[in-house]
């Protein structure tokens, strides 16, 4: 089955752990996040602490120097780093990214092939979170890794 793609209504943000909403993403039950159709990669898997996301490089996101832009892997990196932080809310508590830093290690383009990208938790404190991640290319080889800082904070319907 395709993926379904769109934002997770705010009347269930409110009553839902992160582990929750992000696993009902995985399992098809809530649309994956609009980016990721635009970017060519999805959630595919979540437990408290941990997320991971896979996808393919194309043409498409080349910059003038004939591979992947930069910004292909960020996004990848940030959505995994800032989705294992989202896995361990309790219901009612939001996050932003804060900060991240990312290291490319290897070329990225259109014959990489399909990539993971792992992020798993450092630290989870009060109101701040840390993280990291790793993008694999599909023989394990290193593509890039980062850390990332998210804020937490009780959620508000900002009338989205």
């Amino acid at each position: 089955m395709a993926a379904q793609y769109g934002i997770v209504p705010s009347e269930l943000l409110a009553g839902r752990s992160g582990l929750e909403i992000l696993g009902d993403i995985v399992a098809g039950a809530l649309p994956q996040p609009p980016i990721g159709r635009t970017l060519n990669f999805q959630l595919v898997e979540v437990t408290s602490g941990f997320a991971a996301f896979e996808g393919e490089p194309g043409f498409d996101f080349y910059n003038p120097l004939g591979g992947v832009h930069g910004g292909w892997p960020a996004t990848l990196l940030d959505s995994a780093m800032a989705c294992a932080v989202h896995s361990t809310l309790p219901a009612g508590q939001g996050y932003t990214t804060v900060e991240f830093k990312l290291n490319c290690i290897r070329p990225i383009t259109a014959t990489t092939g399909r990539v993971r990208c792992e992020g798993k938790i450092v630290n989870v404190g009060r109101t701040i979170a840390t993280s990291e991640g790793r993008l694999l290319d599909s023989s394990g080889k290193l593509l890039a890794h980062g850390t990332e800082t998210c804020l937490i904070f009780p959620m508000a319907d900002k009338g989205r």
